[in-house]
């Protein structure tokens, strides 16, 4: 298979502050590249105000063969919700501290390298899933890691050391909550570290809670953590970055293309990196193959 057929009009929706290099070289190497290939490009820089609707706009305006995002987590969850459902694929270009889709999409984390999609790439269908109508790509949870995630998006510092920082200092007080799951296929009614609801495999840290997860199988995991000893802490945490998070007993996984998480203890939820306040009922729903992503060309298709 050859790859897909090159673009016409490109949109990059750049994050000034994410990554450590430097935007105004980047954005002068994107735009190089696009006029090298004969490719009309657009730029979008984010401003934490109104973005997306300002984004919307662009789209409705133009039309574009593709979509950059140039940034972070934060950066692909803004621009690939918009994308859902529509005939415009997403790219990325990461620049994040985690950039846990792109890890899981075998995007290249080298930004050169990413680049190369403008010009050389395949572009195929993944689902997405909502909780309670709001999307989400990657992976989202309830409990402890919902808890870090708030924490450190709160913080003035970024980076692994910082996120690892906040971990520690919130697990030593943290105590599992309550759940009520219902699903297609089983049911759950008890108590958890933290609940993932994963489309994918691994945070941006690395940590594989959902080793197995395919992103266009028409089904989605819920990754349970159950109450667990604190000496079995540091298994946990080398099983989650061995790919072997399925072999601990305090683990349960749901496979499944609906759910609904009554969570009655009202803990802290975050959907792709991004803290959110949804209701008390949780409903999780599968949109299959709904959004076109933008890919390496395998080694066995060049």
């Amino acid at each position: 298979m050859k790859p897909d057929n090159k673009y016409n009009r490109l949109l990059f929706v750049i994050n000034p502050i994410a990554g450590d290099i430097e935007k105004g070289e980047l954005e002068e190497d994107i735009m190089q590249r696009c006029e090298a290939h004969g490719i009309a490009c657009d730029i979008y820089k984010t401003t934490g105000n109104n973005d997306k609707e300002a984004i919307q706009a662009k789209l409705d305006e133009n039309k574009y063969d593709g979509a950059f995002a140039v940034g972070g987590d934060g950066t692909v969850s803004l621009l690939g919700a918009l994308l859902i459902g529509t005939d415009t694929p997403l790219g990325i270009v990461p620049l994040g501290s985690g950039n846990g889709l792109a890890k899981d999409l075998n995007i290249p984390q080298d930004t050169e390298d990413a680049l190369e999609l403008i010009h050389k790439h395949v572009i195929r269908n993944i689902d997405t899933i909502t909780l309670n109508g709001v999307p989400s790509i990657h992976l989202s949870d309830l409990g402890f890691n919902a808890l870090v995630v708030k924490k450190f998006c709160e913080g003035e510092t970024r980076g692994p050391g910082s996120y690892a920082w906040i971990a520690l200092q919130e697990y030593l007080s943290y105590t599992p909550k309550h759940y009520r799951i219902e699903t297609d296929v089983e049911n759950f009614d008890g108590e958890a570290f933290m609940v993932t609801i994963a489309n994918a495999n691994a945070f941006g840290s690395n940590a594989n809670i959902n080793p197995n997860g395919i992103l266009n199988d028409g089904r989605f995991e819920i990754c349970l953590i159950e109450p667990f000893p604190r000496a079995a802490s540091l298994g946990i945490l080398y099983k989650l970055y061995t790919d072997s998070i399925d072999d601990s007993v305090f683990t349960r996984r749901i496979s499944c293309r609906k759910a609904t998480i009554y969570n009655t203890d009202k803990e802290v939820v975050h959907i792709d990196g991004e803290p959110v306040e949804l209701d008390d009922v949780i409903n999780v729903v599968m949109l299959s193959k709904s959004l076109k992503v933008i890919l390496p060309v395998p080694e066995l298709e060049e």
